[in-house]
This record gives C-alpha cells, structure tokens and sequence, in this order.
C-alpha cells in the first residue's frame, strides 16, 4: 500500500522543479507529444482484486538525489485551493511566481492508494493541451502500461517513463479533446497490472468532481505567474 503521496517533492518532481538536475527536463514540457492507444474497456474488479501492486514509505522515499525542503521553505508544495476531489497545489519559489498543477491521489475500494494524478497545462500551439504525470507504486507491471477510461468512451493506454524510489511515473500528454472530455465525464477509470499477479487488474476510480473548475484554476495560475 503506498502512503501519502502528496510530499512536497514528488510534487516538485512532476513540475521539474524538484532539483537542478532536472532542471534541464523542465525546459521541455512532460510527455507533451506522448501519445495514446485505444483499448478495450477495463473489466469491472472482481471481490478478489489484489491489493495495490507496491508499497512506498513516503516519509522517506524521496526522488533520487533529491534534497530535504523545509515545510515551508523554497521548493516546498502547498495546498492553494481544494475544487471537489482535485487540489490546487504550488510550488514555492524564491520570486513569488508559483507554478502551480492539479492534483488527486487514487483509491482502490478498500480505501488504498493505488495512484496519483497531477496535470497542468501547456502553452497553446502544442500537440497535447496539458501534461500530467500518474505515480503508481512500486512493483506495478511496466510492459501492461497504465489504461485509463473516461464513462463509457474506448479506453487509452498510457506508457510509463521511469520508476525511482517513489514509484513509477506515466508523464504523458492530454489532448485538448482529452481534457474536454474530463470537464464532460463523470468518472474516469485507471487500471494497472501488478507485477506479482500479471494475470489481475488493480482498478480505481479517477473522481472528475471539481475537475472544470480545478483545471481553470491552474491554467489562471500558471498565467499569473508568467
């Protein structure tokens, strides 16, 4: 099972703030010419659905190489404002302009976390409207992708791009037809495949609730600060 996955740093991380070591990585957006592949929906879990495919103590497991941040200090991510089941979360920086993205940690039925979601938006022109980065624990089975499924549309399947210590991240880009279609949706289904049961699906529910106004929120964010 992993823990809290809302440290300040694996925030950082998915925002390429983390550490100048991934400063260069910052200058080009996440995934942002990532694409996606259709297919078919995810089976509904059965009674039996195994518990989540790794676990990760988020108190210590930091991205590698990363340094420890003062609660408060530069570097550090703070909650700016909750829409629904999605967080406005930013990232303090030493000019005041802080880079902010939307975020959601993912629940199995029992109440587990199986994954998180963050996402922001990218300039307009591009390929893909936003990038996101989706961590799921260790352990997860990388050569099965992650799928994700909005209502009833064909679900997409996702690659993963690197695992550390922290888990394994999809940083991957969302077209603006993807991102009209979570305004729109009620639900959004991701399932992975643990690596210990390659046979099973681990399923949980991605929760759209708040989701227009949260994603307004950070591209107004993200304009201010320019």
């Amino acid at each position: 099972m992993i823990a809290d996955l809302t440290k300040p740093l694996v925030v950082a991380l998915a925002l390429g703030l983390a550490t100048s070591a991934l400063a260069q990585e910052a200058a080009t957006p996440p995934a942002a010419d990532a694409t996606a592949t259709e297919t078919p929906a995810p089976e509904t879990p059965a009674a039996d659905t195994p518990a989540t495919p790794g676990t990760a103590d988020a108190a210590t497991d930091l991205p590698l190489g990363a340094p420890a941040v003062a609660a408060d200090g530069i570097g550090s991510t703070y909650t700016s404002e909750t829409f629904g089941d999605w967080q406005l979360q930013c990232v303090r920086t030493e000019d005041g302009n802080d880079p902010c993205q939307i975020y959601q940690i993912l629940k199995d039925a029992q109440g587990g976390s199986v994954a998180d979601i963050s996402m922001f938006a990218l300039p307009a022109g591009q390929k893909a409207a936003a990038g996101a980065t989706i961590v799921t624990p260790l352990e997860t089975l990388l050569t099965q992708q992650v799928t994700l499924q909005v209502d009833a549309t064909p679900a997409k399947v996702y690659p993963f791009t690197f695992c550390n210590k922290t888990g394994c991240f999809a940083r991957v880009g969302f077209t603006q037809a993807e991102i009209d279609a979570f305004k729109k949706g009620n639900k959004a289904v991701l399932t992975v495949v643990p690596a210990v049961a390659p046979d099973q699906k681990v399923v949980t529910t991605m929760s759209l609730s708040g989701f227009t106004a949260a994603y307004d929120a950070v591209v107004k964010a993200n304009a201010d600060n320019k």
